[in-house]
């Protein structure tokens, strides 16, 4: 019968990322109907690049037809995969979260800190609703989340739904493998990296080429600045030698933000005065695209597309559906619950780290106890996300206040009060949990 995929929030910018990586799979992959999803405030976007996705498919001869839609439950009927990626309150919402915090001297970032605990506040209840619809329309469908913060957004589904078949998925991992062959001048299909810990929080335990462990290699070339594993949004400035030595695993791009927190405050501040945020930069960027995407001439995804920093999220969601409807078995990193796979971390939590893809879904490859140097610190945000994930359902103040406060990147609980109250209230439109009578 063919495969029936459905994307909400199909009028994102990478979009025409996850068209190109159903085509190149087509043989394997047969999709018969992509249905992209949005909301009427996404209406024109949607139109743009679902009339990019038509030229691609037709351009690309497979008999796939494209749907538009700003009816969901429409779409979700029959489903096979649904894959979401997803803004709530769109740039403009971020904007909010990267300045508020940097107002009061703290971090001001998409997914960390309190623009982390805020987009989650108001993404899981939509995304459970979506889960709700699910149930219903398709039982059987898998959920592919990389709505962001997709850590606590699968911890959140695992916990508040009756989906089980969800699976968070994030483009780090693959920038990290990306970064690591180009630093060794190699192939990333080379490159093998034992991935262990949370969204935004993972580290590579052990690096392999071609099944030599080249680790320390590695983690030498780490505090050149140059080195490339980073991501589009995260400077890079290198690590300090003695530091990373000792640390003895590779930290993703995000730890940054923690292992070098001042520096990367000043960073922040500076490009807010100068450039502007990283939500206020995408928007530039996303103008841009979507005037590439007008061009009825223009049948590609553009390579501008790679500016933007989730690269690689819609072809690694390709990847991972090819993989479980062909029941490949290979190795990919990515959100599941624990279920044993890292025994600091409690068997019912949402976990990053590298599992077998079956047509069962992915089997978490245990790794034992994360390294005691980093196990205090991915302990710590899986709390901070534990909390988070029940404000977010129950938009209890307190428990959002407490999730605030016990986020590393927020240094008190004053100032935690002080944000969070300004957030609350700069967000009231997307947060009615909080505001009930």
């Amino acid at each position: 019968m063919g495969i029936k995929i459905v994307t909400i929030g199909g009028g994102s910018s990478y979009t025409p990322e996850l068209v190109e990586g159903i085509i190149k799979r087509y043989d394997e992959l047969p999709v018969k109907e992509l249905w992209l999803v949005d909301i009427e405030a996404g209406k024109e976007k949607l139109a743009i690049v679902g009339n990019l996705a038509k030229r691609m498919v037709k351009k690309a001869g497979i008999p796939m037809t494209i749907h538009l839609t700003l009816n969901r439950r429409e779409a979700l009927i029959g489903a096979d995969f649904v894959t979401t990626q997803m803004r709530v309150g769109l740039l403009d919402a971020r904007a909010i979260d990267e300045r508020i915090p940097l107002k009061h001297n703290v971090i001001g970032q998409e997914t960390n800190g309190p623009g982390g605990l805020f987009k989650g506040l108001r993404t899981i209840p939509v995304i459970l609703d979506i889960a709700k619809d699910m149930e219903e329309l398709c039982p059987n469908a898998w959920l592919i989340n990389f709505t962001n913060p997709a850590g606590m957004v699968t911890e959140a589904v695992l916990r508040y739904s009756n989906i089980q078949k969800v699976v968070g998925l994030c483009n780090v991992p693959i920038g990290m493998r990306m970064g690591v062959a180009k630093l060794l001048d190699t192939t990333p299909d080379r490159v093998h990296i034992d991935f262990a810990g949370l969204n935004h929080m993972v580290f590579g335990l052990n690096v392999y080429v071609d099944g030599d462990k080249v680790t320390d290699k590695v983690i030498a070339n780490l505090c050149d600045p140059s080195s490339g594993i980073t991501m589009k949004n995260i400077v890079d400035l290198g690590w300090e030698k003695e530091f990373i030595k000792a640390l003895g695993v590779l930290p993703c791009p995000y730890h940054r933000y923690y292992y070098q927190t001042e520096t990367m405050l000043e960073e922040e501040k500076k490009a807010a005065t100068t450039v502007g945020t990283r939500a206020e930069v995408v928007k530039k960027l996303e103008q841009d695209l979507f005037e590439l995407y007008k061009d009825p001439e223009l049948a590609i995804k553009p390579p501008q597309l790679e500016k933007r920093g989730g690269a690689y999220y819609s072809d690694a969601a390709c990847n991972l559906i090819n993989s479980i409807y062909n029941d490949k078995k290979d190795i990919q990193p990515v959100n599941v619950r624990n279920n044993g796979a890292i025994a600091s971390i409690p068997d019912d939590s949402a976990v990053e780290v590298n599992c077998i893809i079956t047509k069962e879904g992915p089997l978490p490859i245990s790794v034992g106890d994360l390294p005691v140097s980093v196990r205090g610190l991915v302990q710590q945000i899986k709390s901070f996300e534990r909390v988070a994930a029940e404000a977010a359902v129950t938009g209890d103040y307190h428990k959002g206040l407490l999730a605030m406060t016990i986020n590393p990147l927020v240094p008190s609980d004053r100032k935690a009060k002080m944000i969070y109250d300004e957030m609350l209230e700069a967000h009231k439109e997307h947060l009615p949990q909080f505001f009930r009578e």
